[in-house]
């Protein structure tokens, strides 16, 4: 009787062990936030025209994006430069502060 059940056990574990996933900090990445408040807002609202609002997206899309520009898959004057600087607990956290910002949207009459 063959078990396959176990390698795909074993695939998953070694998978989520070598993950490089970090306890995220809003707390800590509205402070780290304060250095993108320029083009992004403390508030996740944009202050320059080709800023993008960055509040209410979920994390995962921020740490993917924040990646992309790290890794040069995405290419952004400022954001290649200062997502180059960005280590994995302050991309955590600073998805998780605009991910915990709340947006309300209202229907025009």
């Amino acid at each position: 009787m063959t078990h396959y059940f176990v390698p795909s056990l074993l695939v998953l574990a070694a998978v989520f062990a070598t993950s490089n996933a970090v306890a995220a900090d809003a707390a800590a990445g509205r402070e780290k936030a304060a250095a993108c408040a320029v083009c992004h807002g403390i508030d996740g609202l944009h202050k320059v025209p080709d800023a993008p609002n960055l509040a209410g997206n979920g994390a995962d899309y921020i740490i993917k994006q924040l990646e992309a520009f790290r890794t040069g898959a995405r290419q952004h004057e400022q954001m290649s430069i200062i997502a180059k600087g960005l280590g994995e607990e302050d991309i955590s956290d600073l998805a998780a502060w605009y991910a915990s910002i709340k947006v309300t949207a209202e229907m025009p009459q």
